[in-house]
């Protein structure tokens, strides 16, 4: 079985019901955009995955990301211009939306103007182009071209090293978390957050109508990962992370972003969260049916890192190539995992543990991982906690999340290693073990000799561990 997750985003390349089929066979996830689209295209495309995945027996989550404070350029009036190094160019704040030339650009976001001072660098188009602040005199910033090349509308803009002061939640985006609820989303990705905070103000303004709704920090700014303190606030105020690597390359620059990476998988992980790693994975497959060798290597080192997930944009949503990039992405993830690094983990071999289920859970992955034979790991679960726990520890053997309870079925569809079984039977039936072990064999998942580890609990949680041999 395939342990990595594979998040595909929804759009006009997997409408047709006949390939959106064929993707759901391969994916744990689909993610709905809201940077495009009306709420009415989301909830038929949400309608249509939940229909399809229900048909031909998947799992599958849905995952929210929030458009954010997107930062952008406005328009021209005369389409592209084209800047050279040494140019000129100011953006003004006050220009007419549509009224950019050669010289300056309208943005769309005011307080630019007071975020910047002389010597700043901004980039545009994801750092295509590079700006040096020289003054601001308010509505303009009157800058100098470092970095040239074409520019045309609507390209976003960020600033070196961070600190823009807009918001992480926009207006849109508390319309667009009203959505998220009314379609039952079972997880929702909040772009650009500084620290903690904002994922806490998404957590209020959920409320109660979402409070089953799992918030994924969008790790986009350079203030995010700024310092440990703030890193780890930031993951712990969320249930997971995505290291999305294209506004936060920007931001920070290349060079560090591949030290950032590992870290942010490292520290989601020891603190029990998911990781989803994304942008520009297999970008070629928007218009190639084959992936390049770098986009291979790219994909396997994040797995091989420890992520839950790998995430595709472009390529399933507006690409030429939707299936062949799934698949491709399913062959590349499940070759990383036949390396041995893939399976060994260190994780809290050192550390104390707070709750009864943590120990259990970890107790059980540490068993697997040296008991010869062992097959599977059954967890009987509720609210998906002692899996998701046990997904932390990198293992080989599949994780059986046994539970009713139709959320969890799909929220822990993006947790590393872990697949879902619907399973009635309440824990404390005296039979409940027999019952999931016949479940077991039902599903050709083990053999006569073969041996399975069961953890199961009460409303307390997780607190017993039993190893079988299946007979």
């Amino acid at each position: 079985m395939r342990r990595t997750k594979i998040v595909a985003t929804l759009g006009p390349a997997t409408d047709a019901p006949e390939m959106l089929e064929q993707v759901l066979k391969y994916i744990d996830v689909v993610r709905v955009n809201f940077s495009h689209g009306e709420p009415e295209e989301h909830q038929a495309r949400v309608e249509a995955v939940r229909a399809t995945a229900a048909r031909i027996g998947r799992y599958v989550a849905v995952l929210g990301d929030l458009q954010g404070p997107k930062i952008r350029v406005a328009r021209f009036a005369n389409g592209p211009i084209k800047l050279a190094v040494g140019d000129r160019f100011t953006l003004n704040m006050t220009l007419s939306r549509d009224a950019g030339d050669q010289q300056q650009v309208g943005v769309d976001y005011p307080q630019l103007a007071d975020d910047v001072v002389a010597g700043d660098t901004l980039l545009l188009d994801d750092g295509r182009i590079q700006l040096k602040v020289d003054e601001v005199v308010k509505p303009e910033v009157r800058c100098t071209v470092t970095v040239g090349g074409k520019l045309s509308n609507n390209k976003g803009i960020n600033k070196q090293g961070g600190g823009l002061s807009a918001a992480a939640l926009t207006e849109k985006d508390k319309r667009d978390l009203q959505t998220a609820i009314a379609l039952k989303m079972d997880y929702l990705a909040v772009s650009f957050p500084r620290t903690g905070d904002d994922m806490r103000e998404a957590r209020a303004l959920l409320g109660e109508a979402g409070k089953e709704i799992g918030l994924i920090a969008k790790v986009e700014r350079a203030e995010s990962v700024s310092s440990d303190e703030i890193m780890n606030d930031l993951i712990s105020a969320s249930e997971g992370v995505m290291v999305a690597r294209g506004d936060l390359g920007v931001e920070i620059g290349d060079a560090q972003l591949i030290g950032v990476q590992k870290r942010l998988i490292q520290r989601a992980r020891s603190l029990n969260k998911v990781v989803i790693t994304a942008t520009q994975m297999m970008e070629s497959m928007i218009s190639s049916p084959l992936p390049t060798r770098a986009e291979v290597f790219d994909v396997a080192n994040a797995v091989l890192d420890g992520t839950d997930a790998v995430m595709l944009s472009a390529e399933t949503a507006v690409g030429q190539f939707p299936l062949e990039t799934v698949q491709a992405m399913d062959r590349l993830c499940r070759g990383a995992e036949l390396e041995r690094v893939s399976t060994k983990s260190n994780h809290r071999m050192h550390e104390n543990f707070g709750h009864i289920n943590e120990a259990v859970a970890l107790s059980a992955m540490y068993a697997a991982n040296h008991l010869k034979g062992l097959k599977a790991i059954v967890c009987m679960t509720r609210t998906g906690l002692t899996p998701l726990l046990m997904s932390r520890i990198r293992s080989g053997i599949p994780i059986f999340a046994f539970t009713s309870n139709v959320k969890t079925q799909h929220r822990v569809a993006l947790y590393r290693g872990v697949t879902t079984i619907p399973f009635n039977t309440v824990s404390t039936d005296p039979d409940a073990l027999q019952k999931a072990i016949d479940e077991l064999k039902v599903r050709q998942l083990v053999e006569i000799g073969d041996s399975v580890i069961v953890t199961r609990g009460g409303q307390a949680g997780t607190n017993t561990m039993t190893i079988v041999r299946i007979s």
